[in-house]
């Protein structure tokens, strides 16, 4: 463990001595962004499936579109990473800053692979996360809803079906409740526990500053399932839900005539919002 990790005596990372879970701060914007946007494009059970042509077109569109929701919750101070102990550098010029991305978001005829070559830097996890009192622009959250459409449609439908009355839950002030958005893991790093650890780690901070709750939305049923079923004496509980491949509306075409569509095709994915009660 270095002195740069977020663990603390009543609050451990939980993970095998080669990861330490630290606070993101600025320097790390261009690698979350670059995480955030390698991992939902390429291997994200939804979006892949839902926009399978020129995945990496959209991904240099999304990675400057991410920018704002990225520095906005690492701005914030509640957001964490898993960075591997053991990492090593692919290049050498890599090595005085820690890590760097080489992506000149130009050439759209690299593959998932060869753009993860590029990323060059230890972090390999993100929980990102800020605090509900001071919510998202969503004027500045349109460029990456027009980069993902149906990023925008996950969260409206979800928000459409949820039966709790607002005054039930939404932060009056700050540190009352956390909204999470944004849980990504590096590809190679997958199946190592790292998304379960750095959640649970996430709660047990939020809970000893204060917060009374986490919200979620999850497009992913590990995700669900971690937020879902929290370890004592945290309680979770999914408030909204829906089936991408269930989910229709109605649209009037060109010719004035209403018809029912599918936006998510045939896609099968359940999506979630999941509430973290803190103090239960």
């Amino acid at each position: 463990m270095t002195n740069l990790s977020a663990a603390t005596a009543t609050n451990p990372t939980n993970l095998p001595p080669r990861y330490e879970i630290r606070r993101l701060t600025d320097e790390h914007i261009e690698w979350a962004k670059a995480l955030v946007v390698h991992t939902n494009l390429f291997y994200s059970p939804v979006w892949p499936v839902c926009y399978p042509e020129a995945k990496t077109e959209r991904l240099y569109r999304s990675y400057h579109a991410a920018d704002y929701l990225v520095r906005h919750q690492i701005g914030s101070g509640h957001s964490f990473g898993v960075f591997d102990l053991e990492y090593r550098f692919r290049r050498e010029e890599s090595k005085p800053t820690g890590g760097k991305l080489y992506w000149e978001l130009k050439d759209t005829t690299l593959d998932a692979d060869q753009l993860a070559e590029q990323m060059d830097f230890p972090l390999v996890s993100i929980a990102l996360a800020y605090d509900g009192f001071h919510p998202l622009d969503g004027e500045q959250i349109g460029p990456l809803v027009a980069c993902l459409p149906l990023f925008g449609t996950f969260y409206h439908v979800l928000e459409l079906r949820d039966p709790r009355d607002p005054t039930s839950w939404q932060p009056t002030g700050e540190k009352q409740v956390l909204m999470r958005n944004a849980t990504c893991t590096r590809h190679d790093a997958e199946g190592k526990g790292l998304m379960k650890a750095l959640a649970q780690f996430l709660m047990r901070y939020a809970a000893e500053q204060g917060f009374r709750g986490i919200q979620i939305e999850c497009f992913a049923d590990a995700v669900t399932k971690v937020w879902s079923q929290p370890p004592p004496p945290f309680k979770g509980t999914i408030v909204s839900e829906f089936n991408t491949y269930d989910y229709e509306e109605e649209v009037e075409g060109e010719d004035g005539v209403k018809k029912t569509i599918k936006p998510f095709g045939d896609l099968k994915q359940r999506a979630t919002k999941v509430y973290c009660d803190l103090k239960p």
